[in-house]
């Protein structure tokens, strides 16, 4: 079987939106298990100029929401950006997963040329090909803000392994 944009993409967006998920809900039951302040969780930051665990959630979906609506054209689920608790994170992740189920795979296949152009920072944009922007772009971004979150999580004691990063609840 040859790999196309659509098996390069979906699943791989789906698994670790799943495992972000996996990772958010054991967060969860530490706050409940340890009864301290979400919070503490929510608004954390690995350093100042970082941005905080509740915004590495929500870039993490929209790196893969966003990623097949722009190759495909079809008009992603807007969100506000307002989810401030842990149960609101989950609910991030599931309408993410949810819509991405939506999006056929014949909408994404044959269009590895297609010019693909998005913002980058405040006031950039970039151009690539889809195939390019899939590779060398969206999934290094979801990668790196899971990461990120996995990173705060651990740094502030939920007791997380690979694992949880890799395989999610398995």
């Amino acid at each position: 079987m040859s790999i196309s944009l659509s098996t390069a993409s979906l699943p791989v967006f789906a698994k670790f939106l799943g495992n972000l998920r996996h990772i958010l809900s054991k967060a969860q039951a530490d706050v409940a298990a340890r009864g301290y302040d979400e919070q503490a969780l929510v608004q954390y930051r690995l350093s100042p100029d970082m941005l905080p665990f509740k915004t590495q959630i929500c870039i993490a979906c929209d790196a893969a929401k966003l990623c097949a609506a722009r190759i495909t054209g079809l008009d992603a689920p807007k969100y506000d950006n307002t989810e401030n608790t842990l149960a609101e994170l989950i609910t991030r992740v599931d309408n993410t997963l949810a819509w991405l189920k939506t999006v056929p795979a014949g909408a994404l296949d044959g269009l590895e040329a297609k010019e693909v152009s998005f913002p980058v920072g405040k006031t950039g944009t970039r151009t690539m090909s889809a195939e390019d922007y899939v590779k060398t772009w969206a999934l290094p971004n979801l990668f790196f803000h899971i990461t990120t979150a996995y990173a705060i999580l651990r740094h502030n004691g939920v007791a997380l392994g690979k694992s949880d990063f890799l395989v999610g609840a398995a």
